[in-house]
């Protein structure tokens, strides 16, 4: 882990319930020494994988999603002897990424890379499976941190397409519900099959009301994958606020001088996060959100001598999204 000053700590409660954090994580096997290189186009994909590569292909639906598309993605690549995917990923977890998943893999295979992510408590994994049976074995972990597609087609990677053509949007502007696809083929689901695959907290990208779009956007544990993102959002930009802070000043004083520094820069973030549609707005169009900041007396005499701020806390109200809506009207004869 990096060595860091600051740590946020934020569970969610339901209900009341500067970085991008959208950057796509694809582990590709390759022969050699186990690398991480970032990428800002598929001209530079092409020059270390072949276009007949799974981390060529993968990479190429990342890419090509429109107006939309993430700016970059990371490629960490492992032997399959000497270096493992979840290895690799172990190895490059703290390098600027958001989103991971194999360029190919079985479901045993995506249990391994979630079991990382989950214990990390930060990032998300994403994976696609062509199977109820695949989708019921990964759905069992019941993972925080992980969302699974189910689609006929492997090889057109709808949940790179999602991640590629959505993930790097404002944290908070969107729910992963309702998005188009480019180059992804509607799966041939019906109704009752699509409501398998939701009841196990997996989605599908099908044809509904005449449009392609994506049938849900949950993890696997039923949490959405927007309340996830944008919980890590609040927490790395409230921790690298205040550790700037802290750099960037002689001294900040245990006092009611200082503490009150390190609250406005908490504030600042959750009024951003207000402005993003992490954080529900009120009928003024304020964040609905509480901080609280004891002040030097309030404080343990114990922390002040160690140093260790510890009277900062906030809760606030997730502004959600909806999903469905239901329109009652009548008619008069």
């Amino acid at each position: 882990m990096p060595l860091k000053d600051v740590t946020v700590i934020i569970n969610i409660k339901k209900p009341a319930a500067l970085e991008g954090l959208g950057t796509p994580l694809i582990l590709a096997q390759k022969a050699g020494a186990s690398t991480f290189k970032t990428y800002g186009d598929l001209e530079g994909v092409a020059i270390d994988f072949p276009d007949s590569t799974d981390a060529y292909k993968a990479a190429q639906v990342a890419f090509k999603q429109g107006d939309t598309s993430t700016a970059k993605i990371a490629i960490a690549t492992y032997d399959g002897e000497e270096v493992s995917a979840a290895q690799a990923l172990a190895k490059y977890y703290d390098e600027d990424w958001y989103f991971v998943s194999l360029a190919t893999g079985t479901a045993a295979d995506f249990i391994t890379i979630s079991d990382i992510v989950e214990g990390e408590g930060f990032k998300v994994a994403a994976h696609t499976v062509d199977s109820i049976e695949d989708l019921t074995t990964l759905s069992a972990k019941k993972y925080d941190r992980t969302f699974t597609m189910m689609h006929d087609k492997l090889e057109q990677y709808p949940h790179l397409a999602l991640i590629g053509g959505h993930g790097s949007k404002p944290v908070g502007s969107i729910t992963y519900k309702f998005k188009r696809l480019i180059g992804v083929d509607p799966a041939p689901y019906d109704a009752t099959t699509l409501l398998a695959i939701h009841a196990l907290n997996g989605f599908a990208y099908v044809s509904k009301g005449g449009q392609y779009q994506t049938s849900e956007g949950k993890m696997l544990s039923g949490e959405y994958i927007d309340v996830i993102h944008g919980k890590d959002w609040v927490k790395v930009n409230m921790e690298n606020a205040i550790a700037q802070l802290f750099a960037n000043n002689d001294k900040i004083s245990f006092d009611d001088v200082g503490i009150p520094r390190i609250e406005g820069e908490a504030r600042t973030i959750l009024e951003i996060a207000g402005q993003q549609g992490i954080i529900a707005l009120d009928d003024a169009g304020q964040p609905l959100y509480t901080l609280t900041a004891l002040n030097r007396a309030q404080s343990n005499a114990a922390d002040r001598v160690e140093r260790h701020y510890k009277g900062l806390s906030f809760s606030l109200e997730l502004a959600g999204a909806i999903h469905e809506a239901t329109v009652y009207g009548e008619m008069v004869v």
